[in-house]
């Protein structure tokens, strides 16, 4: 049985909606999206509640017409703005001598507890990068083996409480309830890596319109994750700058003219700022000057992002580029010059049935990788938003779910079908009704003890 998916897309500069069909092998086919310029945000975070649900609103309903389906609950993406990330490990003894999904659950909120996590932030993801059986490291998959011991590295991205609670207030102010969080950079690594690139090592940068996200990627897991707050609009403001005329119009000049090749000396003419009714003469080497400048300048803080990391050597498959700034004419070769002689991909969405020709382009690559993020957890395990540990083999959630509350919020938990989880899962409904039918004994004898006397 086939399930639906709504993925929103909250980025700096346009809400995007995808609504989606999940088969229970997993595969994807796109039914409807829907897409509007984003109000309410800066830099990719809310600045008005009220403007920000307008337009998150009317990107779901053109995709709900579109898709002619009715989806109540969504998977949102959240701005690496007010992010902060921090490395954590755990250690469990194993009793029983054999590693089930239960003691890799236990290790991995081992590895948050011993986090110093502050009181003003909330957990996104914890992504395990190192599995340790007794003293053997890297251990892709723990499950099912021999051991006394177990251990977990982890990387863990936190945001503040303010940042994700305005952007859930956001989303159900547009009529839809938030099912899971996750960061736009994760989610666009999710829709562009191969195989080949996630085991070597890779960093994946999304190039928005107002950010830039780059997530490091080592280990078939994040290790690093920074945000700029630089994308393709500040080339817009330089060139209104520059060229003494209004926004709009160095926009249209970045779109037709906006290239890093070498540049031409034919003239443009411009209208100008506070005068629109009198032109005057541009050269087109300067508008390449000026967006040279401002594209190796933001290459430049990336690499150097890069090098702080300290995983520049883990990183066999260079660089991606993906985002709406990617885009950009010659940016590839600009990249290679600037993060050192590295690999450097322009990377578009991977594709999938129903994928309209407008949602191919690179700008939606996180959208796409949300929808992908809702049909199979991207890592092998990983905890996330709703403290819920992930895993690749778990069942959809949608089918036979159990429900706890965390806050406000009621989260679906499925059970795996990995045989220990499924044990897990269905020990906790049976001792559940065994509570339940405790608890009703009880009342029925008080009820008979108090009519008695």
């Amino acid at each position: 049985m086939s399930r639906t998916v709504l993925a929103i897309d909250v980025g700096s500069t346009k809400i995007c909606a995808i609504i989606a069909q999940i088969e229970n092998d997993n595969s994807i086919s796109i039914t409807g999206a829907g897409t509007t310029k984003a109000q309410g945000l800066k830099k990719g975070s809310i600045t008005n509640i009220e403007l920000a649900s307008r337009s998150i609103k009317t990107a779901v309903e053109d995709a709900k017409r579109v898709s002619g389906s009715d989806v109540k609950t969504a998977i949102v993406s959240i701005s690496g703005a007010y992010t902060k990330s921090l490395n954590s490990n755990g250690i469990v003894n194993i009793q029983t001598k054999e590693i089930s999904f239960k003691e890799i659950e236990r290790v991995m909120h081992t590895s948050l507890y011993n986090a110093n996590i502050p009181n003003e932030y909330e957990v996104l993801h914890a992504l395990p990068y190192n599995f340790k059986v007794d003293d053997q490291d890297f251990i892709e998959d723990p499950l099912g083996m021999n051991a006394a011991r177990l251990e977990v590295e982890t990387h863990i991205i936190t945001t503040q409480k303010s940042n994700l609670n305005n952007l859930r207030k956001a989303v159900q102010g547009a009529g839809v309830e938030v099912e899971n969080i996750v960061l736009n950079s994760y989610a666009s690594s999710i829709a562009t890596l191969n195989e080949d690139e996630k085991e070597l090592g890779v960093a994946v940068i999304d190039m928005g319109g107002n950010t830039s996200n780059i997530a490091i990627h080592s280990g078939n897991s994040i290790r690093y994750n920074e945000f700029l707050g630089v994308g393709s609009n500040h080339v817009t403001s330089d060139l209104s700058m520059a060229l003494h005329t209004p926004l709009n119009v160095a926009d249209s000049v970045k779109l037709t003219y906006g290239s890093l090749l070498t540049p031409s000396n034919d003239l443009i003419e411009l209208p100008v700022i506070g005068d629109e009714e009198s032109t005057h003469e541009v050269s087109l080497e300067v508008v390449h000057n000026v967006i040279f400048a401002r594209v190796e300048e933001t290459l430049m803080i990336l690499a150097q992002f890069i090098d702080k990391s300290g995983l520049k050597d883990q990183m066999g498959a260079g660089v991606v580029l993906t985002g709406g700034f990617s885009k950009m004419e010659g940016i590839r070769d600009l990249a290679v010059a600037t993060f050192g002689s590295m690999p450097v991909r322009l990377a578009r969405p991977i594709e999938m049935d129903g994928l309209f020709d407008n949602l191919r382009d690179a700008e939606y690559s996180s959208a796409i990788g949300l929808v992908m993020y809702s049909a199979h957890p991207y890592t092998r395990y990983e905890i996330d938003v709703n403290k819920r540990v992930r895993h690749t083999n778990e069942a959809p959630t949608s089918h036979h779910s159990v429900n706890f509350n965390v806050g406000e919020l009621e989260i679906p938990v499925a059970p795996s079908e990995e045989i220990a989880a499924a044990k897990m899962v269905s020990l906790e409904a049976s001792k559940k009704e065994k509570k339940s039918d405790e608890a009703s004994s009880f009342s029925k004898f008080w009820n008979w003890a108090t009519q008695l006397f």
